[in-house]
This record gives C-alpha cells, sequence and structure tokens, in this order.
C-alpha cells in the first residue's frame, strides 16, 4: 500500500478514503482482469472467421492482453487465489466462463470438420490455456518478438498439434 500511495503521489492513509480494504483492491484489479479476458474472447467468438482462425485470434486476443496489461493481468492470472471465498468464487465463475467460450471455439470446428471428431476439446483448451497463460511469467516488451509474433508461433505449434494427430 506505501508502494502504491507513493505512486499516486499520496499519503498511505489518504488510500482508504479510496479503497476500503486491499482486499477491495485486490478484487477489483482481478475483477476488470477478467473482464478484459472475457470481452476480448466473445469478441473471437461472435466473429465470422473460421474455427482455425478463431483459434488464432483467441490466441492473439490473450496474448495481447496479458502484453498490453502485464501489471493488471499478472494479478489477474495469480493473484486471485488470495481472494475471500465469495470473491473467488465469483472469479472462478468467469474464469469457467473464458474456458468455456475457448472451447466453444474447439467445438466449432469440429462440428466444421477443421479438427478431427475425436478430439477432445476441453484438453485442447486446457493445451491453449496453459501455454498462453504463463506469458506473464516471460514476456519482455523489448525483447526479440513481439506479442503479435508470439502469439503467431503459438498458434502455428497449437494447430499443427491438434490438425496433424494420427
Amino acid at each position: 500500500m506505501q508502494h502504491l500511495a507513493e505512486a499516486m503521489g499520496i499519503l498511505r492513509g489518504s488510500l482508504y478514503a479510496h479503497i476500503a480494504s486491499k482486499e477491495d483492491l485486490l478484487y477489483d484489479i482481478v475483477e476488470w482482469g477478467a473482464d478484459r479476458f472475457i470481452t476480448r474472447m466473445e469478441e473471437v467468438l461472435a466473429s465470422e472467421d473460421d474455427p482455425e482462425e478463431k483459434v488464432r485470434m483467441a490466441i492473439a486476443a490473450h496474448v495481447e492482453t496479458v502484453a498490453e496489461h502485464m501489471d493488471a493481468s499478472t494479478v489477474f492470472l495469480n493473484d486471485w487465489k488470495f481472494l475471500s471465498d465469495d470473491r473467488r468464487s465469483e472469479i472462478l465463475a468467469k474464469r469457467d466462463l473464458y474456458e468455456s467460450l475457448v472451447t466453444e471455439i474447439i467445438e466449432e470446428g469440429i462440428e466444421w470438420e477443421v479438427f478431427p471428431a475425436d478430439l477432445d476439446p476441453r484438453f485442447a483448451t486446457l493445451l491453449i490455456l496453459s501455454t498462453v497463460n504463463w506469458v506473464y511469467q516471460w514476456y519482455n516488451p523489448q525483447g526479440a518478438l513481439s506479442s503479435q509474433e508470439i502469439a503467431r508461433v503459438f498458434s502455428d505449434m497449437i494447430l499443427n498439434g491438434i490438425k496433424s494427430r494420427d
């Protein structure tokens, strides 16, 4: 809280005039992050693109959201577990919604016969999200690859794996 107050140029005690508790602040950040990820994925799902392109867009949306909002994404992806039970349940419901949106894209790909009929949508979703959820740990905006390039590499690897299952 001291660091936050210093960054804002106010006294630490003054923060509590705006924020009731540390948990309120954590919840606001985590909820904002969850809503940002969900909004981006709903836009992907609503697009008229084919399912393979939607997977590419979904990966890009996730990676770019992390890159554009590194601090909030880090808190969202890492610190939600420190919320009280009720608030953690709300965030878990949003996480489940987000996962279901990705799963819906995979299921659409199976339905359109873009992906193999025996592809397990849940595991494909876990593969995608397990890959992109860790970007906040190592991504460097000044690094060799942009967030868009990272998303392209991930997309190519994941889609080649999904489509060439024999």
